[in-house]
């Protein structure tokens, strides 16, 4: 295992030098994540006592009991009056509905009536298979999870401009189920969602990129990504999000931003790409590259960062965009 902490004094050095370039808001606004409680929430999620988390299984549930725990800890307030969001669905296989279960919180931001975004993370995976192997998914997407909880964290005592949600979704390894149904029941409040910053699979990288997908399809994000790829503790690129990928390389419904996408909802994904731990077993904690998964997460608190402040204008930017599809049409 390599030191979890090896890019903390370049991060720190990057920051230093980016925060005259971030908006202040409010005192003490040092954005940095707590690695070590990262750490151990990836520790915990990607656990053989969570068995996998596969949707509707003891071992999601108990995954989903962690989750809400550490809402309550970090300050999350409850969404629509519950952190829990049960749904139903049809599985791709398995004969009759199946249940799953979302948990979702907010963090209400200065500027309570104006936009909001939704930032995401899918906790389910794939379970327990013959013999008793266990797909923890450490990466898949035990470090998305724990990302988010850590975005979440430093938020909650740095309030944001706009209202965040955190949603961490079920059942997205059988078709996005848990995105989809949040959005279709109404619990997001979509008509003043501004954008989805989703997270899926921060935490196994042997060149030290993460990639930010979605300016392909919402031209007007990509220039924001730059911003944070200049002061990034990780190189950020993009991409990812078009035809010219292929099929498995365009990304753009193949997590839960895509359902956002489907509703002309912005979004920015970030994950890595493709490795061989992935839908494996060995995807474990120990497999985990944690230096980079550690800087990633720091990398997407930047991103929401910087995606909060400029919120108005992307709104702006959307609204023209849109005017531009109708005159064309």
């Amino acid at each position: 295992m390599t030191a979890p902490f090896r890019f903390a004094a370049l991060a720190a050095a990057l920051l230093l030098a980016a925060c005259a370039s971030l908006p202040a808001a409010g005192p003490a606004r040092d954005p940095q994540i707590d690695a070590a409680a990262l750490l151990d929430d990836v520790r915990i999620l990607a656990s053989d006592a969570m068995e996998g988390r596969e949707t509707g299984t003891p071992g999601a549930e108990r995954a989903r009991a962690y989750i809400l725990e550490r809402y309550r800890e970090i300050g999350l307030a409850p969404v629509n009056g519950a952190y829990e969001h049960v749904f139903e669905y049809l599985h791709q296989i398995r004969t009759g509905p199946r249940t799953g279960v979302n948990v979702l919180g907010v963090i209400e931001g200065r500027e309570p009536d104006g936009p909001v975004i939704v930032v995401s993370a899918h906790y389910d995976h794939l379970g327990m298979r013959s013999g008793g192997t266990i797909y923890n998914g450490a990466d898949d997407n035990a470090s998305g999870t724990a990302g988010m909880l850590a975005v979440a964290a430093w938020f909650a005592q740095n309030q944001p401009r706009h209202t965040l949600y955190f949603a961490a979704f079920d059942a997205e390894e059988v078709g996005l189920r848990g995105a989809r149904a949040a959005i279709a029941d109404g619990q997001l409040q979509m008509d003043r969602v501004a954008m989805n910053i989703n997270l899926d699979m921060l935490g196994i990288s042997y060149d030290g990129e993460l990639v930010a997908a979605g300016a392909y399809h919402y031209p007007f994000l990509g220039g924001y990504i730059d911003e944070v790829a200049a002061i990034a503790p990780v190189t950020l690129i993009q991409g990812h999000d078009s035809p010219e990928y292929g099929p498995q390389g365009d990304w753009t419904m193949m997590s839960d931003h895509g359902p956002f996408h489907a509703a002309g909802v912005p979004f920015i994904y970030l994950g890595v790409d493709f490795h061989p731990h992935y839908h494996q077993p060995s995807d474990t904690y120990e497999n985990l590259t944690h230096d980079f998964f550690a800087a990633a997460a720091q990398t997407a608190l930047l991103t929401v960062l910087r995606f909060d402040e400029a919120l108005p204008e992307i709104v702006a930017a959307r609204a023209a965009a849109q005017t531009r599809q109708r005159a064309v049409k």
